[in-house]
């Protein structure tokens, strides 16, 4: 077997940031397999999943909510449900909670305006398939773009996704009003994760920050870890 996993990164209509996905995973030592959405299977062999940022289908109803019933949203979720490593930035990480394989939704911005701009986030928990490389209380330097990513959960929702250590990463400052200033969460499991933050756009310090670079290592390596099982 190859030492570069093979990692799908998904394109719906309206998606604008898979390709700097796919160069980012092979940047660092992964080899990114494009898939349609209109697929109704993952390639053969593939150790993990990205849904990349962008406007899938226009953010014409909400963000994500037509991605989500996309045929190859049924291969993803059963891809998670098996335990493997799925990514959701930006876009994707709408696309995620409105499938419901993570907690809560992606409103509008607090200030009704598109934010675009480096960001520091801090981590709020490492022991997930994304951040073997960090520890809880470490600081990220990564770019947001996004007019809806202020991520929100009614009362009994946030307290159970705290009670759970559901938020992976969580904004130093109040950039969009997010509820509890969350920028990533995970589900249950620890296997699939989503943030607003573009970690793809943080991994080659010629061009900025590299806050990035070791959320997308994690994801590599669970990747190259599932298919060394054989899984």
């Amino acid at each position: 077997m190859s030492d570069r996993p093979r990692i799908a990164v998904v394109t719906f209509p309206g998606s604008n940031d898979d390709g700097d996905a796919a160069l980012a995973l092979e940047a660092l030592g992964a080899e990114a397999v494009p898939v349609w959405h209109a697929e109704t299977a993952l390639p053969a062999a593939v150790g993990g999943v990205v849904l990349p940022g962008g406007f899938s289908y226009g953010d014409y109803l909400r963000c994500g909510a037509i991605a989500r019933v996309a045929p190859v949203m049924d291969a993803v979720g059963a891809f998670a449900a098996d335990g493997g490593p799925v990514l959701g930035i930006c876009n994707g990480f709408q696309i995620l909670c409105e499938a419901r394989l993570l907690p809560g939704v992606l409103r509008l911005n607090r200030q009704l305006e598109f934010v675009c701009r480096d960001v520091t986030v801090v981590v709020d928990r490492a022991d997930t398939a994304f951040t073997p490389e960090l520890t809880v209380g470490d600081e990220l330097v990564i770019p947001i773009k996004h007019g809806e990513g202020n991520w929100f959960a009614d009362d009994d929702l946030y307290a159970a996704v705290e009670e759970r250590h559901q938020v992976v990463f969580r904004y130093t400052e109040d950039v969009n009003g997010a509820r509890g200033r969350v920028a990533g969460v995970v589900n249950e499991a620890g296997n699939v994760m989503g943030l607003m933050p573009h970690p793809e756009h943080a991994v080659d310090p010629l061009l900025g920050p590299t806050g990035g670079m070791p959320i997308l290592q994690g994801l590599v390596t669970a990747a190259r870890e599932r298919l060394a099982v054989g899984v």
